[in-house]
């Protein structure tokens, strides 16, 4: 009997993941493999996991049953951070075929062959981290219009609450000249938006070739990664999907701002606005300079869409710690949060400091922040009504509308006979409508110019 031939897959987590996902699909096409969606029968599945939260075993596990339920005879296997951090807890899952660590994940067509002669064991194919030396090169095409194209990987920084490095590897990066390669062969590919992705994107530039014992040498910037793809790549929009506020220099602020590529859109991590906590979280700034990124984004980009992400409940988080994260949050032109619940992670310096939170607490200021969140993007949304901005089409609406985004992240309904998909469209953003998103029509409008009033939440 032959070894199966169709695969379908799923992701867990970040941008990266999609990224990586996509280009595992193309690889398993190009050997021949049929590939299908997750929701249908298929030989193979292959779920590409997260670590951000301990959430991680209980997706997976929901995932792997899901898989099964369609394809009783299936092989499982099981790649991403969350089998690099956990192979041995993974291997002990019913159903599953195939654990890849990070190092093995892109040699997965060279391991379908050993889970067809694996006899329904579960092979553990995850070697030290550490190990793990080489950039591989992803970009996610066929779901949107837009795509997320990795340039770098891993990170060396240490927080204390995050398993990033001990799944990801020590930082590393793409060349910019196949970087810029990648990107014109999506331009080719028909994108009008590429957002560039990574785990700690600002470090870009360490090389991939580790002497032992020595560190990589830093080949280039991300300033400089990003000045080349905006000369050398012919395509209408580029969005920096996250970038950390020590790393957000001043150079990189103003290239965007004089930039018509790139779009004033900035998402940097906060995770605290309590110095205190910022400094047990082992965090490279303090609140001072990250109002100081948003002041100077703003003073530029006076329209600039800021999102941060923030972690509450962390160990030793008091009432009046929260309460500085609240206040700061507050005070700050920001448009949105991504809120995180602080969870325990066996392998991460967190899990050892005194004053752990209770889970309803952290919950309870979770759902506070959430709230805020909302009435931020709503201002934000609000202080853009009744002006023109362009509008990249996307496919997903309802049967009247399309939906997209604007240049700076404003989420936009329009009429299906205003444009189509792929298309960047001019549209006026005439009111917010009940499900929170903004109602663009195509009247006429005042010139592409935010006459920015001092914003004050209320």
């Amino acid at each position: 009997m032959g070894a199966p031939r169709s695969i379908a897959f799923h992701t867990l987590g970040c941008k990266l993941n999609y990224a990586e996902t996509s280009s595992l699909t193309a690889l398993c096409e190009k050997q021949g493999f049929e590939i299908l969606s997750f929701e249908e029968a298929a030989d193979i599945y292959v779920i590409n996991t997260c670590s951000v939260t301990e959430q991680a075993d209980k997706k997976c596990r929901y995932i792997i049953r899901q898989a099964l339920q369609t394809s009783p005879q299936a092989k499982i296997i099981v790649t991403g951070c969350y089998a690099q951090l956990k192979p041995k807890e993974i291997v002990g899952i019913p159903g599953v075929s195939l654990v890849l660590g990070a190092g093995e994940k892109f040699r997965l067509t060279e391991y379908l062959d050993v889970l067809a002669q694996s006899n329904g064991l579960a092979p553990l194919q995850a070697g030290e981290i550490q190990e793990v030396k080489t950039f591989n090169s992803s970009y996610s095409f066929g779901d949107r219009t837009r795509s997320f194209l990795k340039v770098q990987d891993g990170c060396d920084y240490k927080c204390s609450f995050c398993t990033i490095p001990l799944a990801r590897g020590k930082s590393r990066s793409d060349t910019i000249e196949h970087a810029v390669e990648k990107a014109r062969e999506l331009v080719a590919l028909g994108v009008n938006e590429i957002v560039l992705t990574g785990i700690n994107l600002g470090d870009f530039g360490n090389g991939t070739e580790v002497i032992e014992g020595t560190k990589p040498k830093k080949q280039a910037l991300f300033i400089n990664l990003i000045r080349a793809l905006d000369q050398e790549v012919d395509i209408p929009r580029i969005r920096i999907s996250s970038i950390e506020p020590n790393l957000c220099t001043d150079e990189i602020i103003e290239f965007v701002a004089g930039s018509k590529r790139f779009m004033p859109h900035f998402h940097m991590p906060l995770q605290s606005g309590s110095d205190e906590i910022l400094k047990l979280m082992q965090r490279r700034y303090n609140s001072g300079l990250y109002e100081s990124r948003v002041a100077k984004i703003l003073s530029l980009m006076p329209h600039a869409c800021i999102g941060v992400d923030v972690i509450v409940g962390f160990p030793g988080e008091s009432d009046l710690d929260f309460k500085l994260t609240y206040d700061f949050l507050h005070r700050l032109e920001v448009a949105y949060f991504h809120v995180f619940t602080y969870s325990e992670r066996s392998q991460t310096p967190a899990i050892h400091l005194p004053g752990s939170i209770p889970v309803a607490v952290r919950r309870e200021r979770n759902e506070v922040l959430r709230l805020l969140s909302e009435k931020k993007k709503h201002f934000f949304y609000q202080n853009h009504l009744n002006t023109n901005r362009p509008v990249l089409v996307e496919q997903d609406g309802d049967d009247a509308k399309w939906c997209g985004f604007t240049d700076n992240y404003i989420k936009v309904n329009l009429d299906k006979n205003l444009s189509e998909p792929n298309r960047i469209a001019h549209v006026w953003l005439k009111e917010i409508q009940s499900n929170g998103e903004v109602l663009g029509i195509g009247q006429p409008g005042s010139p592409n110019r935010l006459a920015v009033k001092k914003r004050q939440l209320m």
